[in-house]
């Protein structure tokens, strides 16, 4: 049975991992119904949703239409498992523009409050990942890009 999906970093269509994405967008964005803590973290400008809903923004996104093996492909790259992995919950999610009662009932992968450190934060809290975001990630294993961080955060 088909699920909703909603992603807001590099799954998203364009984006670095996107090629694990295998589901199907749903036409347009979307935005979170809650405000939630969206920030760049790390020596690899990792995105993280931070599960701490009524702080931060509402997070603009897409949502694609996942079967099982294409939600548990994204599981595998998001790390449940691990002590340190997001986390998959549940989060409602309505069209940008669209009505606010009109609403969808989505996946989404989080870090939990207790991982985040705010030193930790290269930038944030945003609204929305965008390509140029996009740019200062680094996957798993890739070099550290410290000349970025410097770029963002002055001394």
């Amino acid at each position: 049975m088909p699920q909703l999906v909603f992603v807001f970093g590099t799954l998203k269509q364009g984006f670095p991992n996107f090629a694990t994405n295998k589901g199907t967008r749903v036409d347009g964005d979307f935005v979170t119904v809650e405000r939630y803590p969206l920030f760049l973290v790390g020596d690899r400008f990792s995105p993280w949703l931070v599960d701490a809903a009524g702080e931060g923004e509402q997070v603009v996104g897409q949502v694609f239409e996942v079967d099982q093996p294409a939600l548990d492909a994204m599981d595998v790259l998001e790390r449940i498992t691990e002590p340190d992995g997001y986390r998959r919950v549940t989060m409602k999610v309505r069209a940008v523009g669209g009505e606010p009662a009109s609403t969808l009932d989505v996946h989404a992968y989080v870090k939990q409050r207790a991982h985040f450190r705010p030193a930790d934060a290269r930038l944030g809290p945003l609204r929305e990942y965008t390509l140029e975001h996009a740019a200062l990630y680094r996957g798993r294993g890739a070099p550290s890009h410290l000349a970025q961080a410097a770029v963002l955060h002055p001394e």
